[in-house]
Parts: structure tokens; C-alpha cells; sequence
């Protein structure tokens, strides 16, 4: 017999169904947050000294935050059971690669600071299309990857419950206490579902903006506290067009702020 409105049963969304499945995409989390590292550092190293200040705060603030994301995906890890690493050999393969688990259509390469440089950028933290599904495996965005294992974490927690799913030891939580961080956004440790959700928030917000529609993340920017910040693939908009975002701008609207001076 056909089910009722009330019977029925929200579809799953990939793999995620166990939990040791969570902490192998935890993993993947953490060796993703980890790959961009290079590809930021080498356009910001191979910036000529005393130009492009501008955009060296840019590439700085994203980079800073993206080492903030892996420690929130450890911290996550950490809280359902799991044991991060960070000497597996894979995350030492050379580039140009594709990004873990991803779809095979875009290679990372060490690019020096240049156009193309941000306009792989620009790639890397693509937002999120409106109505796309979460994807666990060979994603098109990070965004539908961390909606995944978002999916997953509330799937687990609904049939499992909470107490079964974060059995982790708090004590191998990254938290202020731990850790001096001085970029923007905030660590977050995670004991439970609320604070796991934080978690993951915080990284697609940071990359892609608050509910995918926004140029915002919610903090300030770590070089001008008096300034909002705008996600990652935002602040990699304004070097390409050379303006900064200012209240009012959306994404449709691109930036009409101040001008940022460049030197290619």
C-alpha cells in the first residue's frame, strides 16, 4: 500500500549510513581542508615584497581559515570516535591533482599569485547552486560535500542517538583554551549534534557565505575588525574585479566598494 504523508521516509542522501562511514568522510574532510594549503601558500609566497599588500591579506585570511576548517573537521572526527591523520601519503602526492574525492573535471595546480591563480580560486570555493543535493562522494562543490556528511550526521544521530554517535573523548578537543587563534571565525568544540552542526557551518559559511545566497560570513575580517567579512569565493571576486564588497552588494550585484589596487 502507497504511504501516508505521515510514512514517509526522508531519503538518504549517499553513503553515510554507519558510522564508520562518517569518520572515513571526517577523514576526507580533513585531507580536503589540508590540500588547499599549498596552492594559497605558493601564491602567496611567489608575491613580489612590498606589492599587492591587499591582496596578500586576501590569500592570508582564506589560508588562515582554511587551517581553521581542518582543525573543526579533526575536532569533529574526534567527537564521533574516530582518529585523525595527517601522514597518510596521499595528502603528500604532488600537483596538479584533482581534490580528494571529487569529480574528475578540474585539476589543482601550484600556481604563482596571477589571475589565473584566482581564477582557480575561484573554482576551488565555487558556491553551492540553489537546490543541488548533497553529494558524498565525486562532488562538485565542498558545499554539497559538508551537506553530506551534515545529512549523514543527522541520519545517524535520528537512528543511533546522540550518545552513540559523539563517543568520543572531549579531551582530545582543539578548544580556545588549547589553541591561540588569531584569524577570523572561532574554534568550535563538538560534544553533540548542536555543536557539530556549528562545526560544519562555520566551514561552508566561511567558503561559500551564510545559506549559500549571502556574500557575508557572519565575521569580521581578521586584518579590519571594523570591516564584515565576505566568504572566501567572495573576497577571491574582488581581486579578480578589483573592487571590495560593500553593504548592500549581493552576488548578483558583484562589488561596488572601493577600488583595490593590483599589480599583476
Amino acid at each position: 500500500m502507497p504511504r501516508t504523508a505521515s510514512q514517509q521516509v526522508t531519503p538518504s542522501f549517499g553513503p553515510i549510513a554507519t558510522l564508520e562511514s562518517l569518520r572515513e568522510h571526517l577523514q576526507w574532510a580533513i585531507e580536503l581542508e589540508h590540500f588547499t594549503l599549498p596552492p594559497y601558500l605558493c601564491a602567496l609566497y611567489s608575491r613580489e615584497p612590498n606589492r599587492n599588500a591587499e591582496a596578500a591579506e586576501v590569500v592570508s585570511s582564506v589560508l588562515v581559515e582554511e587551517m581553521l576548517h581542518m582543525t573543526l573537521a579533526a575536532n569533529l572526527l574526534n567527537a564521533v570516535g574516530g582518529m585523525p591523520r595527517i601522514d597518510r601519503f596521499r595528502m603528500l602526492a604532488p600537483y596538479p591533482r584533482c581534490m580528494p574525492h571529487a569529480d574528475r573535471s578540474f585539476e589543482v595546480s601550484l600556481l604563482p599569485f596571477s589571475p589565473e591563480a584566482v581564477e582557480q580560486f575561484l573554482r576551488i570555493e565555487q558556491p553551492t547552486a540553489t537546490g543541488a543535493i548533497p553529494e558524498s562522494d565525486d562532488y562538485k562543490t565542498i558545499g554539497q560535500f559538508y551537506d553530506a556528511i551534515r545529512h549523514g550526521l543527522r541520519e545517524l544521530c535520528a537512528r543511533l542517538g546522540e550518545a552513540s554517535v559523539f563517543c568520543g573523548a572531549f579531551t582530545r578537543q582543539v578548544t580556545d583554551d588549547t589553541l591561540r587563534y588569531g584569524g577570523s571565525g572561532r574554534i568550535i568544540a563538538v560534544r553533540d549534534l548542536p555543536t557539530a552542526l556549528a562545526a560544519l557551518n562555520e566551514i561552508v559559511e566561511q567558503g561559500e557565505g551564510a545559506t549559500h545566497v549571502q556574500v557575508w560570513d557572519g565575521d569580521h575580517d581578521m586584518f579590519h575588525p571594523e570591516r564584515k567579512e565576505v566568504a572566501h569565493y567572495y573576497r577571491f571576486q574582488e581581486l579578480k574585479l578589483g573592487r571590495r564588497y560593500r553593504r548592500g552588494d549581493t552576488p548578483q550585484s558583484g562589488p561596488t566598494g572601493d577600488l583595490i589596487a593590483i599589480d599583476w
